[in-house]
């Protein structure tokens, strides 16, 4: 399996010259610019599907805890007596 930052290298070194035929006196992302945005929107995009799907599997109702109703149920009973 070759190295993988020698492939990023080498896509880079492609990418390069895209964003170098821009004016030199105009600031602009250009091609690499886009590319770049365009992956990171790929990435979020992924990132929110799988989030969504992990979320429906998420039960929110909560059993009743036992302990903390008995000690709730202890402290209001002498505030009614009262």
């Amino acid at each position: 399996m070759p190295d993988m930052s020698a492939s990023v290298s080498l896509a880079v070194t492609h990418l390069v010259p895209l964003a170098k035929e821009v004016d030199e006196n105009k600031v602009t992302p250009g091609v690499l610019g886009f590319i770049v945005f365009a992956v990171m929107a790929l990435a979020v995009w992924g990132l929110m599907k799988s989030m969504s799907k992990h979320m429906q599997k998420v039960d929110f109702k909560e059993a009743p805890d036992a302990a903390a109703e008995e000690a709730r149920q202890r402290a209001d009973s002498p505030a009614q007596q009262g």
